[in-house]
């Protein structure tokens, strides 16, 4: 927000709720009771009951607020212009007839709910993040005009569907807006984003409490609190699941008693929850059991925030109001996320983090060519080069004279966000770029920058503010670059006093006093360091500097910068802008980390250098003991390095990876299991791909082709398969390359290593192989997933008879075609006996069924008892939000699917056996 906002509140409670000093306890499972009063088969969309039954609505939402509730959240879940398209009724129509409702209950507050669109956003689907913001602001517009006391935005998985929803509520209302995601037993959405990245990124944006609700039951809910309550800004909220759902008797029931709900959520208020209430299986006894703990439960005091003060050498200290911040957990930091990755800088807490400076096209002329042909392959292999090297943060600057910045940016940074986790520096002059790829950042992003001119202020903090990034301030004004250190810092003070005044606290603002040339302004670098050294001390803030500009105009670069970053670090630097490529840059960070603390136990400094010479003796021919081709293998944060060699004399700036990116470790090490030893330069062992006498380039294509499937980049996948059809079979690519890549890939997802966003780009740049292959064969029995017969390789999925959400179902769908397997899409809220007619027509031996909601796992076992009784043979794999492998047994399923990606292993596994 470009201004603190302006909430409109006018209940006491609420108000006080708000302030961190009352608790808000909120109702239980509407679809819970739906279905145990018979309504959940009326309609296909739940919320037309506010139009036709609203009477059972009322005698629902009457028993939550008897119960004790002070909010009822509306029956609104699914009243969006998607999901209400087939239907007669309108968005507003359905808020209004909702809002009604609750206040025919007795509602003290009534919130309007708000939950996920069901399409997926772009890249894994076809919505935009604008098309998602219009939606969601239709809603939060509906929802104030019918009365609503505030906005729930709840139970979503996708990080950027949650910031378009909040920012939409932000922007369009002048409620106050709550927000919560779902995570799953490893504690991430399905997307891979955690707890603390959601709190960081979605309390930034405005939102007056984030926390957590359904898929899990209030045991496995409170560590989740635990972990974002530390990042969260806002209030912290908590609707857990009565439990894990299982059948009985047909019938969904959940485990988790009210008095055991009430107990176990003590743990989940100790972790901060001051915002709490029921998801599905909550009933109101559940609802009264906590009512009854919070009225004999003290809330911790809330402390005032104290004002933020800054001093100056030629002034009087000011006093700054900083905003109150609700939650007493709360830990300021200066954090960056992307939605699977987080780099926090706690306050008072040594800590450093590395912005790779490679994605830049300034001085580098193929990273220039590449945007203005629009390669942005070239530009994802630097970035896979950098993260690999032990960058923590990826600068993005496609600033070239010509092309249009702001939506050249914007598709990179999209581009980048779904092949590489790290979060993204967004760096760039012009402002309506900034805001272009901030906008559809998937997390919180870092502005690189704003200076000290006026009219630079007010044009770049506006965009911070309303996108809660994090932005670096650069020390120059209408004046240009001041001498001493005693300007930079006043020049500082005025950047994070006027970011206060947008609504930035000073945790956010980080400030670069920029780094001179030693061969010009020698004596300033000693400035430079000393500014570093008083924006530490008097301000308090985080410090950037963009330490390679030290050495311009002299020769041994690495040398001059690798000594200027040590001292810097002596001074306080926090983010240095560097080439990790480099290995002198490597061996500085890795060392500071064990002076200041952060490798705890020394152990990634150990893990890299216990067996190592010095690479500088070894370069100088003192020794080579433990060197590897002169290169150093760092690990720990730092990863190792790609290149091949390094010395101390080289040249400053200058990547030292190959032309076309960095390999991939897994395949630059020769340890890849493709058929063998891929990547070595001699015959990998079992490999059926032939010796010839240019064995040389089959093994760099494969090789090639390896690294560009890990990295998610299509057409070079393309481009390397094309080369090994000139000579070899297509099965033998696809059996022998392809699918051991897709192994390691798959690996990579279980351990963590790679998140959804990145498997689907893997397997988006293997079809790109296997159409080439196809086409190139000209026989569609050649390629799997092509196969004439739709019974020999084809699935069958189906969201479950009366669930409507199928985001999780699409996503297992596209991954499956990647994967080669022919998919029969039956849509979602499939009857049983139309999924055994879709086997009978189509002969598919194995059908998928998701559900999300616990009130229709019920339709999902007669789906499997149908199918066992009409077709035995036929297999039926499950999964969604709400099953476990313990429920898929009950219910009679053949294979459990924990993801996407396990459905790829289950396919596989039942077409090889």
């Amino acid at each position: 927000m470009a201004t603190p906002r302006k909430l409109t509140v006018t209940d006491d409670r609420l108000a006080e709720a708000l302030a961190g000093r009352a608790y808000l306890l909120f109702d239980g499972g509407m679809g819970t009771l739906v279905q145990a009063a018979g309504l959940h088969t009326i309609h296909e969309v739940p919320d037309l009951l506010n139009l036709t039954h609203p009477e059972a609505i009322v005698a629902i939402q009457r028993q939550y607020v008897e119960a004790g509730a002070d909010c009822i959240t509306t029956n609104t879940f699914s009243a969006n212009r998607l999901k209400l398209a087939s239907t007669d009724a309108t968005v507003a129509e359905v808020y209004a007839a909702a809002a009604a409702n609750a206040r025919a209950a007795g509602a003290p507050l009534v919130a309007g709910d708000i939950g996920p669109t069901g399409a997926l956003l772009e890249p894994l689907g076809t919505l935009t993040f604008d098309e998602a913001f219009d939606i969601f602001s239709e809603q939060a517009c509906a929802a104030e005009a019918a009365g609503c006391d505030l906005i729930v935005v709840e139970t979503m998985a996708d990080l950027l569907e949650a910031k378009a929803a909040v920012l939409a509520a932000v922007e369009s209302t002048t409620l106050p807006v709550f927000a919560t995601m779902t995570f799953g037993e490893d504690g991430r959405t399905f997307l891979g984003t955690t707890p603390a990245i959601a709190a960081t990124t979605l309390s930034a944006l405005g939102a007056s409490a984030v926390g957590l609700n359904c898929s899990l039951g209030p045991v496995e809910l409170a560590p989740l609190v635990e972990e974002l309550a530390p990042h969260d800004r806002a209030l912290v909220m908590a609707q857990p699941n009565a439990g894990l759902p299982r059948i009985q008797d047909g019938e969904t029931v959940f485990d988790v008693g009210p008095d055991e709900f009430a107990r176990a959520m003590e743990a989940i208020l100790d972790a901060g929850a001051t915002v709490v209430g029921g998801c599905c299986g909550t009933t109101p006894a559940h609802i009264a059991a906590l009512s009854a703990l919070l009225d004999a439960r003290p809330l911790p005091a809330v402390e005032p925030s104290a004002p933020r003060v800054i001093l100056s050498e030629r002034s009087e200290p000011k006093d700054l109001p900083a905003p109150s911040i609700p939650n007493p957990l709360y830990r300021p930091a200066f954090a960056v996320t992307s939605a699977q990755q987080m780099v926090s800088l706690p306050e008072g807490e040594a800590r450093i983090a590395v912005i790779g400076e490679r994605i830049n096209p300034t001085g580098k002329k193929k990273l220039k060519a590449a945007l203005q042909a629009g390669d942005v392959d070239y530009l994802v292999a630097e970035a896979a080069a950098q993260q690999r090297a032990g960058a923590d943060i990826l600068d993005v600057n496609v600033g070239v004279p010509g092309l249009d910045e702001p939506a050249l940016l914007s598709q990179v940074t999209r581009a980048l966000q779904a092949t590489v986790p790290l979060p993204l520096q967004l760096d760039s002059s012009d402002p309506a770029a900034i805001e272009a790829a901030a906008r559809a950042y998937a997390g919180r992003p870092m502005v690189n920058s704003v200076n000290g001119k006026a009219d630079n202020l007010a044009t770049v903090l506006p965009v911070v503010a309303r996108y809660g990034c994090t932005v670096v301030g650069l020390t120059l004004d209408e004046n240009g670059i001041p001498p001493t250190a005693e300007e930079r810092l006043a020049i500082a003070e005025r950047i994070v006093a006027t970011a206060e005044s947008y609504g930035i606290p000073r945790e956010d603002v980080a400030i670069d006093c920029l780094v001179m040339a030693a061969a010009t302004n020698q004596d300033e670098v000693r400035e430079i360091l000393r500014a570093v050294a008083l924006v530490k001390e008097r301000l308090g803030v985080r410090t950037v500097l963009g330490v390679s500009n030290v050495s311009f105009g002299l020769p041994a670069r690495p040398l001059v910068n690798s000594t200027f970053l040590a001292a810097a670090f002596g001074a306080g630097l926090d983010m240095p802008i560097l080439n990790p490529l480099n290995a002198r840059y490597r061996d500085t960070v890795a060392t500071f980390r064990i002076l200041n603390g952060q490798d705890a136990g020394c152990r990634a400094f150990l893990e890299a250098y216990a067996n190592t010479a010095d690479p500088y003796e070894a370069a100088a021919g003192i020794s080579t003991a433990g060197v590897v081709g002169g290169s150093i293998p760092v690990g720990g944060d730092l990863g190792r390095p790609s290149s091949s060699k390094a010395t101390p004399l080289e040249e400053g700036g200058a990547s030292t990876a190959p032309t076309d990116g960095a390999r991939n470790n897994d395949v630059a090490a020769g340890v890849f299991p493709v058929g063998g030893d891929l990547g070595r330069p001699s015959v990998p062992s079992g490999c059926p791909i032939p010796i010839t006498e240019t064995f040389a380039d089959v093994a760099d294509a494969v090789s090639r082709l390896a690294e560009c499937v890990l990295e998610g980049r299509g057409t070079p996948v393309a481009a390397a398969a094309e080369q090994l059809l000139e000579t070899h079979d297509g099965l033998a690519v696809i059996n022998d390359i392809f699918v051991p890549v897709l192994d390691v890939v798959g690996q990579k997802y279980d351990e963590g290593v790679f998140f959804l966003p990145q498997l689907m780009a893997s397997a988006e740049a293997v079809k790109a192989g296997f159409d080439l292959i196809r086409d190139h064969t000209q026989a569609a029995a050649s390629a799997p997933g092509t196969t004439n017969a739709a019974g020999d390789r084809a699935i069958i999925v189906a969201t479950v008879q009366g669930d409507i959400h199928d985001i999780g179902k699409n996503i297992v769908k596209m991954l499956l075609e990647n994967y080669g397997f022919t998919v029969i899409d039956l849509g979602r809220d499939v009857a049983p006996e139309a999924v055994l007619a879709a086997a009978r027509d189509t002969r598919a031996r194995l059908i998928g069924l998701s559900a999300l909601m616990t009130t229709t796992v019920g339709a999902m076992e007669r789906t499997i008892q149908l199918i066992h009784e009409q077709l035995p043979g036929t297999a039926v794999m499950v999964g969604g939000a709400v099953i476990t492998q313990e429920f898929a047994d009950q219910i009679g399923a053949d294979f459990y699917a924990k993801d996407a990606a396990a459905s790829t292993r289950v396919a596989s596994a039942f077409f090889d056996d």
